[in-house]
């Protein structure tokens, strides 16, 4: 009887992990197309709430590291001044795996549609729950 106890005890806590991973992975797929729409209606500060605020973020891309929510939000805007630089976003969301319950790691594609080329590739991103909501603090894409 104790036996049976112990494992219905057990399949309770494994139901509520899973149940809280399956919300927190919707929470973070929902960051993820957030700035996907910002991105698209040209709002560069709409698709940088997804990042954490913080001189913490790192942000590694072509030109290599940089530290720091402003100086991302910066170089954003210097490498794509307008709408039409911009062009239209999609990813493509390859994995999302929880590290820790508050950490969680997410490897994905990036395209984007312009006038006059497709520029692709892929990132990978490190996202925390922070004061109860998802961000990213450390993305790498190439």
């Amino acid at each position: 009887m104790m036996r049976k106890i112990i494992v219905f005890i057990l399949l309770a806590f494994a139901n509520t992990a899973i149940a809280q991973t399956t919300k927190d992975r919707t929470a973070i797929l929902e960051v993820l197309e957030n700035q996907r729409q910002g991105w698209n209606k040209g709002d560069m500060e709409h698709y940088m709430k997804g990042y954490w605020k913080s001189d913490s973020l790192l942000f590694v891309g072509k030109n290599g590291p940089t530290y720091g929510w402003q100086k991302t939000l910066d170089n954003y805007k210097k490498g794509y001044p307008d709408k039409s630089a911009m062009g239209f976003l999609t990813f493509g969301i390859k994995k999302v795996e929880f590290l820790a319950k508050d950490k969680a790691f997410v490897l994905g594609s990036w395209n984007l549609k312009r006038e006059k080329d497709e520029p692709k590739g892929y990132f990978t991103l490190l996202l925390r729950k922070i004061d109860g909501e998802w961000k990213v603090v450390v993305d790498h894409s190439s």
